[in-house]
């Protein structure tokens, strides 16, 4: 409930960024303050190198990271479902196939295929949304295949499958309900991979540079000198509100695991 309290708080305050804070502070020619200005009564989390200030830039961010690690997560999700349910019901080749692919992109390094596919690709929200997604599917095929197989030799398939119905009725109204549980649970522990990741490749300078995420401006600080100018302020928001939005996600994710696996949930008692 404390992750679900403080996920909500968080996306409360990315929907309601534009009735909070006006998007003309985020202009470079528009900015009023300061260099670096420690916090104050106008700028209650100070400014950055321009002077624009930090508060604004954070909700604004939170935008931008919450949609590319939904939207990422949404994707990888999607596919990993769809190999993961055909690999364990068609099994055969075609399940060895897809095993092996799958098992290929999980000893990959994440960060290193999606830093050379971004200098590839181009800096863009599109692109980075599509390398985190095509790095993060290969977890949930694994997880869905293993649940398809334990589906397969439930009773109640065999009869489907003893009165004709096909492959596609077979995964759609057996399998595919018996294994969304564990899809959910997957994706919300995903979500926060899919944000440090982003968060990650922005900091590295490899996010777009027409928007703003909490791993732009981490990055604008390293570049302009925040740490050796001691303007913590400029480092600790963005930071914190990644902080924060991983642990929600994280405990909303171990709750939802407890709930569909019994034995984590007698462990937890």
């Amino acid at each position: 409930m404390v992750g679900l309290v403080l996920l909500s708080a968080i996306v409360v305050l990315a929907v309601a960024a534009p009735l909070l804070v006006d998007q003309s502070q985020l202009s470079v020619t528009q900015a009023t303050g300061g260099r670096m200005e420690p916090p104050s009564a106008e700028f209650p989390l100070g400014t950055d190198e321009v002077g624009r200030s930090i508060l604004a830039l954070t909700l604004w961010g939170s935008r931008l990271s919450l949609i590319i690690g939904l939207t990422a997560t949404l994707a990888a999700i999607l596919v990993g479902t769809a190999v993961g349910v055909t690999a364990g019901h068609v099994g055969g080749w075609y399940g060895w196939v897809a095993l092996r692919v799958s098992d290929w992109f999980m000893v990959l390094p994440s960060l290193v295929v999606a830093i050379a596919l971004l200098a590839v690709l181009g800096r863009s929200m599109g692109t980075t949304i599509l390398v985190i997604a095509l790095v993060s599917w290969s977890g949930t095929t694994r997880l869905v295949r293993a649940q398809t197989l334990t589906v397969q030799a439930r009773p109640y398939l065999e009869r489907a499958r003893a009165l004709g119905a096909g492959h596609w009725h077979q995964m759609t109204r057996h399998v595919l309900p018996n294994v969304l549980p564990l899809v959910l649970a997957s994706a919300t522990l995903l979500v926060p991979s899919a944000i440090l990741m982003e968060s990650s490749l922005a900091w590295l300078g490899l996010g777009d540079p027409n928007v703003v995420s909490w791993g732009s401006i981490l990055n604008r600080a390293s570049d302009n000198g925040a740490v050796s100018a001691h303007a913590w302020w400029y480092l600790l928001p963005p930071g914190l509100a990644i902080l924060l939005v991983v642990l929600a996600f994280m405990m909303c994710g171990r709750a939802l695991e407890a709930v569909f696996n019994p034995r984590l949930r007698g462990e937890g008692a």
